[in-house]
């Protein structure tokens, strides 16, 4: 046996693999699941800022009667535009930035299970969200509200192109969340950690498990929703024209089809979120792991089963009301069971009462509101006279504010040393806590009012002498509190990342935390691991650092520091980063403005689309000289022994 030594060429041409060496390229061509995980983070920030200067002209607009501050044409505009860019374009990819980030390294992996498909997603909703909002300066953006009720969305009420930015815009951002959904489902069943069954995950990994499971089942429904819409406004298909025999219902019943599943799309990543961060401050266990697994997949169930709530008024018939009603008052009972969880969870705890706990606390209470006024509309006659009220408008904010976006910030204050080696301010993130808890009261509190009193929700203005006035100072007033918690977040991001220039990452643990991910430094290396774990148990990392001793009290064994894995490994194979998930994204806009404006502009679209797909095929699987598979980049060939016989 001889040893001889074989040479493999660096690609040559345009499928050869982006280099590194640092700057903006490697954020453009990333396929790392941090890195990804933290662009969708940054844009979804940037497009909740936006969301929420749109919701402060609304208020701005109803703060006094006969307001004139918005015209009622663009009242319509930024009205449908906030719900747009709040769920679409920010509580969602806020979401998936934890997913991406947090979902390999708390099942032991290196990456996702598919990296390139991981930077399509990205940039595909990245695409999408910018479409929309060219809506505003080509013709004016969607008008119809963020549900795009036929036949108000149609051409005839609707004759801006508004709506059809709307649709294809929503279609686009809909094919980075179904690849996104596919690629997180299948890292999670497939590439966990030796040891780690899938009853030893974490609850955000579960949780987020079973969102990717109804993004994949409910996507396609919008998406034949959004079809029939194009087809109507461009093509002349009559889908919604009562003229025609069509019924408008059918939008409906697509739209919340999709709908009500896409609540808990949004609100199981929050639940997960404050699942991992409630025992790590209570000091304890999750009471009742395998109820809080098995309550989120009732949840997620039953979701699809629910949608016709929405629709009461409609006159959808007797049974259907009594069928929808139970179903209704039944979801209840899974969210119950994790509130209650939670609670136990923190009964008898060394409770500390940390930013990310306090937000953690926050969610239970606000969303336990928004679920009581929720299931006032389990009871029909209730729920004929709270629809289309500032009730719905109350009830809908509290879950989706109270329990989402405080969920969130959660996450943002204990994972943030995870992510950039630095701890946020606490006394700040507290502050924040406080101002946005009073500011979110004040704005959505006087809403179950004023929908009591029967102020209709969705109008631009109100003539005074309803009693309304009032309540909508408030409200407006609560608005900006909100607005300037989040300045008070965006000051302490900003002042944090001054103060920790020059000085030394924190430690690998700053909290005490449970689960894998706080194995790895901080802020995590390239790698993740430099040994993929071993898992014998739930709350894996815990377990490491602590035991019991002989009378069965729980003792520390070792420090964070001596478990933990210093990311020093090299030689760690990764993927190769990738131009063309960027170039793929960009020709799906031109596609879009070509099917509003002229279909010339589809064909240079079409190219990029459809070339950009044949180089990714054609792309070497990795490039030898590519930085992200730790590779010797002063090298222009590479040299491996290999055995010849």
């Amino acid at each position: 046996m001889t040893d001889t030594i074989v040479e493999t060429n660096r690609p040559i041409g345009v499928y050869t693999r982006p280099k590194g060496g640092g700057g903006w390229r490697d954020w453009v061509t990333t396929v790392d699941h941090k890195k990804i995980g933290i662009l969708y983070g940054a844009t979804a920030l940037v497009f909740f800022v936006v969301g929420g200067c749109e919701a402060l002209l609304i208020r701005l607009q109803l703060a006094t009667p006969n307001g004139t501050i918005l015209g009622a044409d663009t009242h319509n505009q930024v009205f449908t535009m906030h719900g747009v860019t709040m769920i679409f374009l920010a509580a969602m990819p806020l979401a998936a930035a934890f997913g991406n980030y947090l979902i390999p390294l708390q099942i032991g992996a290196r990456d996702v299970a598919f990296p390139r498909l991981n930077a399509l997603s990205f940039w595909v909703f990245l695409a999408g969200a910018i479409f929309l909002n060219l809506s505003w300066v080509l013709g004016g953006a969607p008008d119809g509200g963020w549900f795009g009720y036929a036949p108000n969305s149609g051409i005839i009420y609707s004759p801006s192109v508004g709506m059809d930015f709307y649709a294809i815009g929503l279609q686009i951002t809909g094919i980075a969340s179904l690849v996104s959904a596919i690629n997180l489902t299948v890292t999670i069943l497939n590439m966990r950690a030796p040891g780690m069954t899938l009853f030893k995950m974490p609850v955000f990994t579960w949780m987020m498990l079973v969102v990717q499971l109804l993004l994949v089942f409910a996507m396609p429904v919008i998406a034949v929703a959004l079809f029939l819409l194009i087809f109507s406004r461009q093509f002349g298909a009559n889908f919604f024209n009562t003229e025609m025999g069509a019924d408008p219902l059918l939008w409906q019943h697509l739209f919340w089809i999709f709908g009500h599943p896409e609540v808990y799309i949004l609100i199981l990543p929050s639940f997960g979120i404050i699942s991992e961060v409630i025992p790590t401050f209570s000091r304890k266990p999750i009471f009742g792991y395998e109820f809080m697994v098995f309550s989120g997949i009732a949840i997620g169930f039953m979701g699809w089963g629910v949608w016709a709530h929405h629709m009461f008024a409609s006159g959808i018939g007797p049974l259907s009301v009594a069928a929808f009603s139970l179903s209704t008052m039944f979801i209840a009972v899974p969210t119950g069971v994790k509130i209650l969880n939670w609670l136990a969870t923190m009964w008898g705890g060394k409770i500390k009462f940390t930013a990310p706990m306090l937000f953690a606390i926050g969610v239970m209470s606000m969303f336990t509101i928004g679920g009581l006024s929720g299931v006032t509309h389990a009871m029909s006659p209730a729920d004929t006279q709270q629809t289309d009220t500032y009730y719905i408008v109350a009830h809908f904010h509290y879950v989706i504010f109270g329990g989402i976006i405080f969920g969130l910030f959660s996450g943002f204050y204990f994972w943030w040393p995870k992510v950039f080696g630095h701890m946020l301010n606490e006394t700040m993130g507290k502050v924040n806590f406080w101002v946005m808890l009073v500011g979110f009261n004040l704005t959505f509190g006087p809403m179950h009012t004023l929908g009591l009193q029967g102020m209709s929700r969705r109008i631009d203005t109100y003539s005074p002498g309803f009693g309304f006035e009032l309540w909508n100072m408030v409200s407006s007033i609560g608005s900006f509190i909100i607005a300037t918690s989040v300045l008070i977040f965006v000051i302490n991001v900003l002042v944090s990342a001054v103060k920790a220039k020059g000085q030394p990452h924190c430690g690998p643990d700053p909290w005490d935390a449970r689960s894998l991910e706080w194995l790895t430094p901080n802020p995590t290396p390239e790698h993740n691991f430099d040994e993929v774990p071993v898992v014998e148990s739930l709350d894996e990392f815990w377990h490491r650092k602590y035991g019991t001793d002989e009378e069965g009290n729980i003792v520390r064994v070792a420090t964070a520091e001596e478990v933990c894995q210093d990311g020093s490994a090299t030689g760690v194979h990764l993927p190769s980063p990738s131009y063309w998930p960027l170039v793929f994204s960009a020709g799906l806009p031109l596609v879009g403005l070509g099917l509003i404006f002229s279909l010339w502009l589809t064909i240079p679209g079409g190219i990029m689309v459809v070339g950009s797909l044949f180089a990714w095929v054609f792309e070497p699987v990795d490039d030898p000289d590519g930085p992200h598979g730790h590779h010797d980049d002063s090298e222009e060939t590479t040299t491996e022994e290999a055995p010849v016989v």
